[in-house]
């Protein structure tokens, strides 16, 4: 089959390649014939995806779908269907919500898997190539109709991840990538981010992150992580990765004994964790070894300045609890960024108050003041639905910029008011804003910081 891996055009201002398609590659490679288009880096627009697959050809389409992705990639899928191509999707909605996606995109949509997809996807092209008499419903993860009826099958986690081998970092050409990566700084360029591990067993409220890949924390080798490294440094000229596991950290002993094997290597690097890691995993030891390997810069979820809001998310950490992992970190000379969510249910305009004040009380380089998005499938989405909080929810406005949700008592505009009141007295202190702007490294870059800034602030 030939088969075309999309990661769909949308607002996003992170622009990095796509390790989910990379591994889906990796894994279909050796029967298929696969490429991927990344329509963000190449501002493909829906009304412009007929060209590209007129392009490209492909029997099969597979879109990484996410929920701000939905109202796009229905119109990539009419096209696709005009072409009599087999259509498949996975990513973060499906995975929460499968039946649901399967209604929303109706018969424009053959296929869809729930959870990781790699072993699925590679039996469904087996499959639909005649390769294989597997039958739909040994095929892990995977969404499918017969006579109208659908049907889902359970997901599926793998064990071994080292089996998966890389991602395809040829059809991605990382060093091809912009300065618009995730956290939207860097020190050194170009940047490919790796993932090291895989699940996670906490239940915050808000994430959606173990629906899709699973509670249970799995690793790889770390020969095998090692070997990866080595090669995007030799063979793509990377200078810099970005970890973008949800719980790096969580076996300390494990990325110790990773950060040693690192250190050996001597390479002249930079690396960053964008995606947070838990503030109760860190020591001393492990600080110091981050530190040498060339950490500069550890994001943290710290979320909300009120203990009773931590509680309703379930975040296991309490503010004082935060302030100690701050003064850890920061012992250690490491950058820190931190995420904060404005209008989770049940907050009030005084927690949000406290919030921004406690982003304030630290020495972070750099704040992310999100609103609240209910994401399907996460505990506070179900919560909200069965209370009947979602019917005005703008699936098509998905955005952590646009306050697509208000809690009771507070509306949209005293919402944004709030978000824009905090980004801003968290980065015009001239000592915060002086040092950001040290940190920009190209003309390009301050367009694009800009262009951010913008859309984060004037968004209506």
């Amino acid at each position: 089959m030939k088969v075309l891996l999309v990661k769909p055009y949308n607002l996003s201002d992170h622009i990095q390649p796509s390790l989910g398609l990379g591994y889906l590659a990796s894994s279909i490679r050796n029967g298929h014939e696969v490429e991927i288009l990344d329509c963000i880096k190449k501002r493909i627009k829906p009304s412009d995806f007929s060209e590209a697959l007129d392009r490209a050809k492909p029997d099969v389409v597979g879109i990484q779908c996410y929920t701000y992705d939905l109202y796009n990639i229905k119109d990539m899928l009419k096209v696709c269907k005009k072409r009599e191509i087999k259509t498949v999707l996975g990513g973060p909605h499906p995975s929460a919500v499968p039946g649901e996606t399967m209604e929303f995109f109706g018969n424009d949509v053959d296929y869809l898997f729930q959870g990781e997809a790699e072993i699925g996807f590679r039996n469904l092209l087996d499959k639909l190539s005649d390769k294989s008499n597997i039958d739909f419903e040994e095929i892990p993860g995977l969404a499918w109709r017969n006579n109208g009826k659908v049907f889902i099958n359970d997901k599926y986690f793998l064990e071994d991840i080292d089996s998966l081998g890389m991602p395809a970092w040829d059809l991605i050409s990382p060093q091809e990538y912009p300065e618009a990566q995730h956290g939207a700084f860097f020190k050194k360029f170009p940047i490919a981010p790796i993932m090291i591990t895989r699940g996670c067993p906490f239940s915050c409220t808000f994430c959606a992150g173990k629906l899709i890949s699973g509670k249970s924390l799995r690793k790889r080798s770390i020969r095998n992580i090692i070997n990866e490294m080595e090669t995007l440094y030799h063979d793509y000229g990377i200078r810099e990765f970005h970890i973008i596991d949800d719980n790096f950290t969580l076996d300390r002993a494990f990325v110790k004994e990773f950060l040693k094997n690192l250190k050996k290597l001597d390479l002249d690097i930079t690396w960053a964790v964008p995606n947070g890691i838990r503030m109760d995993t860190l020591d001393d030891e492990l600080l110091e070894l981050m530190k040498e390997t060339g950490l500069y810069l550890i994001s943290l979820g710290i979320e909300s300045g009120s203990d009773r809001i931590l509680g309703l998310m379930k975040k296991n950490i309490t503010t004082d609890k935060i302030r100690r992992a701050i003064g850890l970190i920061k012992k250690h000379n490491i950058d820190i960024a931190g995420f904060f969510i404005l209008g989770f249910p049940g907050e009030t305009v005084e927690d949000i108050k406290k919030t921004i004040r406690f982003s304030l009380e630290f020495d972070l380089i750099r704040a992310n003041f999100f609103t609240y998005l209910p994401f399907p499938g996460t505990e506070s989405f179900n919560d909200l639905k069965r209370r009947g909080k979602l019917e005005e929810i703008n699936f098509k406005r998905f955005y952590f910029m646009n306050a697509t949700f208000t809690p009771d008592g507070i509306d949209r505009s005293a919402l944004k008011a709030l978000q824009r009141k905090a980004f801003l007295r968290f980065f015009l202190r001239p000592r915060i804003l002086i040092k950001n702007l040290m940190q920009v490294k190209s003309f390009r870059h301050f367009k694009f910081l800009l262009n951010r800034f913008f859309k984060w602030m004037l968004v209506k």
